[in-house]
């Protein structure tokens, strides 16, 4: 009987203290409940418009070299990047109007030498005190999160078993960087055509029991040269 006075309160003292625990709620934000890492430092997308202008000179005839190579440079960064429309606006009532067209002529053959269809480039006219021709296109930029400075937080802090704040911040400011085009952030660019061919050729392979890697030559191999530690 002496056992079970002694036993008794140590239990009740237990679950007392077992009731507490559970009675206080855990120190978990609401944004880590309802988002993921990748959600709390999402990277931003805005469009841009980009432009360059070409100033035609009144004695000319033709584009200078220079004026090809930076309308060369543009239409490939179009390529790279751009979307919609490789807009080129003809300006309207200029002293050498047949030089401002022959112009526009010169930019679409470097558009179409650089793989530019004929769809996709879009004309216009435009007035203005100074005769040029404008080059432009829609194009898209990657904004990163702000991080949190460690400053600002209590690294010491652990009462709970969260991650910091700033878990993943700068992984996405890194990838912002690195992102070649913005817009595929936005799901808009289409996924090109499977190669049935190629896919037919590695099925066939498979089901006989050969190899389906492609072959490579001695070139292509991984082997590291032992050369420079032959003495």
């Amino acid at each position: 009987m002496k056992t079970f006075k002694f036993t008794l309160p140590l239990l009740a003292i237990s679950a007392t203290a077992l009731a507490a625990c559970g009675s206080v709620p855990p120190a978990v934000p609401v944004e880590y409940v309802n988002k993921g890492l990748l959600d709390r430092n999402p990277i931003g997308v805005v469009e841009t418009a980009e432009t360059i202008e070409i100033v035609l000179k009144q004695n000319a005839s033709q584009l200078s070299l220079a004026d090809k190579r930076r309308v060369r440079a543009f239409v490939r960064s179009y390529v790279d990047h751009g979307h919609g429309p490789l807009v080129m606006l003809l300006p309207e009532g200029t002293p050498n109007q047949q030089f401002a067209v022959g112009a526009i002529a010169e930019a679409r053959a470097i558009a179409f030498e650089n793989g530019v269809a004929y769809e996709e480039i879009a004309g216009g006219s435009k007035f203005g005190a100074y005769p040029s021709v404008i080059l432009s296109f829609k194009a898209y930029d990657a904004v990163a999160p702000e991080c949190k400075s460690f400053a600002e937080i209590d690294v010491a802090a652990t009462r709970s078993n969260n991650d910091l704040p700033t878990l993943g911040c700068t992984v996405r400011r890194n990838m912002a960087a690195m992102i070649a085009d913005p817009a595929d952030l936005l799901g808009t660019r289409e996924l090109d055509p499977a190669d049935v061919v190629r896919r037919n050729t590695t099925l066939q392979a498979y089901r006989a029991g050969e190899q389906t890697a492609s072959e490579r030559n001695d070139g292509e191999n991984g082997a590291v040269s032992d050369a420079v530690g032959e003495q």
